[in-house]
């Protein structure tokens, strides 16, 4: 081994000397998601080690325990820093091991910023290698297309970390392949994993990233948990958010020379289209209604896909039972006294414009609760299957005339079971449905919001805007849906089912923004009333 490794010899003290660094070192990362709870301890749990032509890296499982007394698992891959000079970019995105012999401290930073090891992944998995470490082992697995997607002519993928961080890391190969490494690891079959496995290998649907391979941890005592998803690279303009804030600029910058009473307000239900777009804002609006009606025939596509299986247990659709029904109304109140406690409690530090708004709203639980288990209430004649979970314009890239999906993780805070449980395709839709009000009064809220004097007539063309696109949307969507198992048999009922995963996402979203915008709570709390008005 080379002298610029980590060494296994020296994992002792690595877990010693670790221990009271985790704990800082975590919140200060992009992809720590434990940031606001109380950390009680951070351990070393395992300690895989990773060769390299020229050193050895080390995967790190640490556990997290809070003082709530619950824990969460983390993947950590380290490498010594060599020659690197302390900075105060180093201090705080790299961790200082002081060994017993004295010295300089090793400095060890991320690995998935270097080339070097994101290669070596890349090897595990055309390899099928498996590491072991001291408690568990690093096992690298193939999908049927591997082949296919990276064949054995196309030699050495130059890797790339990629910038943004989220919840996990990334790295594209060449201009080929893309890795997405788990950085929070839990017990279970991850869904998004499950999912890109099942349609990659199973299914017809082309509008996802195909897999290629995986990664995943076992320990000895039989836990398995996804670390990591090998997937084809697609070229891309760039999320479908940034696609439709830059269509809704070109329109608000022709909507604001016009008249407040110009907008179009319809009241047209999702069967039928919205009033013809004004002639001023043809040009820069119906390139966009024709991309959501594309939109709305990949999401059908994508559900009937997740719809077709007759033989695996995981994905073959399932009824709604009362059962079910009783639990999903549970969840949903759950939700709302959280949400509406929430919003009581924050009413008078609320924007000044949105306070009696809230007010108002926060009188209602009752009567929302009513509507709950009033459209719960009575069985549900439909098939629940699985879905995207998380679905909004940025989980869906737009490649220049069409549309590709990702992300099939679910809500990243619920648990991984919960996650891959069958429900309504219509979660998903109204999922987009919600996404699409958001984007049309971002740019009202946001820091280069338009001058206030601008504000109120370019609401009422943000309306008027969501009703055309969600009309389109849902038009299409239905049409290429047509009588799947999954849609209730009359409109009425769909039409119900729809309206209640929209009102339950809006309040999902009033209580997210209330923990994190204040500012934007008016975007929820307009949503709110508006479905509560339908």
């Amino acid at each position: 081994m080379a002298d610029v490794g980590v060494g296994k010899e020296i994992v002792p003290e690595l877990r010693r000397s670790l221990a009271l660094q985790l704990p800082g070192f975590l919140i200060k990362q992009r992809w720590f998601g434990g940031k606001a709870r109380n950390i009680s301890s951070a351990e070393i749990s395992d300690v895989v080690p990773i060769r390299l032509q020229t050193s050895e890296a080390l995967l790190l499982i640490v556990t997290v325990k809070y003082a709530d007394n619950t824990e969460e698992s983390y993947a950590m891959p380290v490498l010594r820093a060599a020659n690197a000079p302390s900075s105060p970019d180093t201090d705080s995105n790299s961790l200082k091991l002081q060994t017993t012999q004295g010295g300089e401290p090793v400095i060890l930073t991320d690995a998935l910023k270097n080339e070097e090891f994101l290669s070596a992944l890349l090897e595990l998995i055309q390899q099928k290698s498996t590491v072991h470490g001291e408690k568990g082992e690093l096992r690298a697995l193939q999908t049927a297309a591997y082949s296919r997607l990276y064949p054995s002519s196309a030699g050495r993928l130059q890797p790339k970390p990629v910038r943004a961080e989220q919840s996990n890391t990334s790295a594209i190969y060449g201009n080929d392949l893309i890795l997405k490494f788990f950085r929070r690891t839990q017990e279970g079959v991850n869904p998004d994993l499950e999912i890109g496995k099942f349609l990659t290998e199973k299914t017809s649907f082309s509008s996802v990233p195909p897999l290629a391979g995986w990664l995943e941890y076992h320990t000895r005592d039989g836990k398995q948990m996804a670390q990591g998803i090998l997937q084809q690279f697609v070229p891309n303009e760039g999320d479908a958010w940034s696609y439709t804030l830059r269509s809704l600029a070109e329109f608000y910058k022709e909507a604001a020379q016009q008249s407040a009473g110009t907008a179009v307000r319809t009241g047209s239900g999702y069967q039928q289209l919205a009033a013809i777009v004004p002639e001023f804002a043809r040009a820069s609006v119906n390139p966009y209604l024709s991309a959501a009606e594309l939109l709305g025939q990949r999401t059908a596509e994508m559900h009937l896909a997740l719809a077709s299986e007759s033989r695996d247990p995981a994905f073959v659709p399932e009824p709604f039972t009362m059962e079910f029904q009783r639990g999903l109304e549970q969840s949903i109140i759950g939700l709302m006294a959280r949400v509406f406690a929430l919003l009581r409690d924050k009413a008078s530090a609320l924007p000044e414009d949105w306070r009696e708004k809230a007010a108002n709203l926060a009188s209602r639980e009752q009567e929302i609760a009513s509507r709950f288990r009033t459209a719960l209430s009575a069985p549900i004649h439909a098939m629940r299957t699985r879905i995207h979970g998380d679905y909004h314009l940025g989980q869906v890239l737009r490649t220049g005339s069409d549309f590709v999906i990702i992300d099939f993780e679910g809500e990243p805070a619920r648990p991984i079971a919960e996650r891959r449980i069958k429900r309504s395709p219509l979660q998903d839709v109204a999922g987009m449905l919600r996404s699409f009000h958001y984007a049309a009064f971002a740019p009202l809220l946001g820091e280069d919001k338009m001058p206030a004097e601008d504000v109120q007539k370019i609401s009422i063309w943000a309306e008027s805007w969501n009703r055309w696109v969600a009309d389109r949307y849902l038009v299409k969507y239905f049409a290429t849906a047509g009588a799947a198992s999954y849609l209730p048999q009359s409109q009425k009922d769909t039409q119900t089912l729809l309206q209640l995963h929209l009102l339950e996402k809006a309040i999902y979203e009033l209580g997210y923004e209330l923990n994190n915008r204040p500012t934007w709570v008016g975007i929820p709390l307009q949503g709110i009333s508006k479905l509560l008005s339908e």
